[in-house]
């Protein structure tokens, strides 16, 4: 059986939690997670998904910061900033 040991939780982004807060939403946190007996890590994203005015799953991934772009949504199958996912939001609201 595989057995993981849970490295870091990752917390979720603060600007986006201000920015979701008249949503009905549910977070998810993110894992570093460590395959035992390997040297296998593996990333759960943090998990913001907004249930209320309209759905969606934004999913934020740990990475390095040459990487551009940490967070995807789901229901649009495509990669985000955090400057274009505050718009996204923002014009959800309207």
């Amino acid at each position: 059986m595989l057995e993981f040991e849970i490295l870091q939780e990752l917390e979720p982004n603060t600007e986006i939690l201000e920015i979701i807060k008249d949503y009905e939403y549910i977070v998810k946190n993110g894992r570093i997670k460590h395959l035992k007996a390997t040297n296998l890590q593996f990333i759960e994203p943090t998990e913001y998904l907004i249930t209320f005015s309209s759905t969606l799953t934004i999913l934020e991934y740990k990475v390095n910061e040459i990487a551009s772009k940490n967070f995807y949504i789901k229901e649009h199958n495509q990669k985000y900033n955090l400057k274009e996912i505050k718009q996204i939001l923002i014009k959800l609201k309207l």
